[in-house]
């Protein structure tokens, strides 16, 4: 029997590369968007017509209802959120009503609508915030220092008590830091592709904008925040990978998904920038205003209970990863700067 399978957050980076992968797979699949989401370009404008779209917000709990009650999926995947965590902080009574009630409604319609669905809930390594130990696992205490976080750590432990309390099967994902070509400009990783491009063309000012309204690229150079910062970055298609096999375990549970290994923002620009044969010190500079009030810790995940549990692996190097979106931002810039020839 084909499965079906219901994704909210499916024009996002995660959401569209879930997609393809359950696409792939023989499933049906049907993706919770804003109207407003769905008719400008987005991740997942290419799968128009391959996917069911049903039109609703996650910060209404008729729109989710309806949504499970419509699609009556098999599994569903919990992706959607406000998922900036520098801008929650501007943002902060949307990002509890997206990432943290908005999950609890959804679990709440499960309950009632669709109790056997299985249910892939997305958490954050945010959680853990400013820690003491080498790495994080399933039972590091969450510490969150800024906006984003707290809702993620709320809802985290919604699914937990929904779990418990219901029966239901739902698994959290603690999801470390992870990117892909499909990232939006507005995070870090894809800033310092869209850099290294932009260098590597000899784009002086760069069309794009960053938080502060100014291009990302100015005068040649690429502002950033706090260049010592350090964070353990995977790739994204690895990531999508666990969210599925979670919900091919036999049982719910927490997993902590990551790469296991520490990479600075320093040693990321270094990356970037040599890939299109740079040095990154000539084009990178740090710029107090985009330092956050208060910055998570050296976050670093112990993913040995899914390596055990779920036999899973990461297969993408920091280095390939890094690469593969430098390279498709020279692509994007190189189209672009035909276009506007013609």
């Amino acid at each position: 029997m084909t499965k079906r399978a219901l994704i909210t957050g499916i024009t996002g980076q995660d959401g569209s590369l879930l997609a393809e992968f359950l696409l792939d797979k023989g499933y049906q699949v049907a993706g919770l968007v804003r109207r407003e989401s769905w008719f400008r370009h987005n991740a997942a404008s290419h799968l128009a017509g391959r996917i069911e779209v049903l039109f609703g917000d996650m910060a209404e709990g008729v729109d989710i209802a309806s949504a499970i009650h419509e699609a009556a999926p098999d599994e569903i995947y919990n992706l959607a959120s406000q998922s900036r965590p520098g801008e929650s902080w501007s943002r902060a009574p949307e990002t509890l009503l997206v990432n943290g009630l908005g999950a609890v409604r959804l679990f709440e319609a499960v309950r009632h609508h669709r109790p056997d669905c299985k249910v892939y809930h997305a958490s954050s390594s945010e959680m853990f915030g400013p820690t003491a130990g080498a790495s994080q696992d399933e039972t590091t205490a969450f510490n969150p220092v800024n906006p984003y976080a707290a809702a993620k750590v709320y809802a985290h432990q919604m699914a937990r008590i929904y779990r418990d309390s219901y029966g239901l099967f739902i698994s959290n994902g603690i999801l470390f830091n992870h990117e892909s070509e499909r990232r939006p400009l507005h995070f870090l990783t894809q800033k310092i592709s869209h850099g290294a491009a932009c260098a590597a063309l000899g784009i002086v000012d760069s069309l794009e904008v960053n938080e502060m309204g100014r291009p990302i690229v100015e005068g040649g150079r690429l502002a950033l925040g706090n260049l010592d910062i350090a964070r353990d970055w995977g790739y994204a298609g690895d990531f999508i990978r666990a969210m599925w096999l979670m919900l091919q375990h036999d049982a719910a549970d927490d997993f902590v998904i990551g790469t296991g290994k520490l990479h600075s923002l320093r040693q990321l620009c270094e990356v970037a920038y040599r890939s299109v044969g740079l040095d990154w010190r000539d084009s990178v500079v740090s710029d107090p205003d985009l330092v956050r009030p208060l910055e998570s810790g050296q976050t670093q995940a112990n993913p040995a209970k899914a390596r055990r549990v779920l036999g899973w692996e990461p297969t993408v190097s920091f280095e390939d990863m890094v690469q593969k979106m430098v390279m498709v931002q020279v692509e994007n810039l190189r189209s672009s700067n035909k276009k506007s020839e013609l």
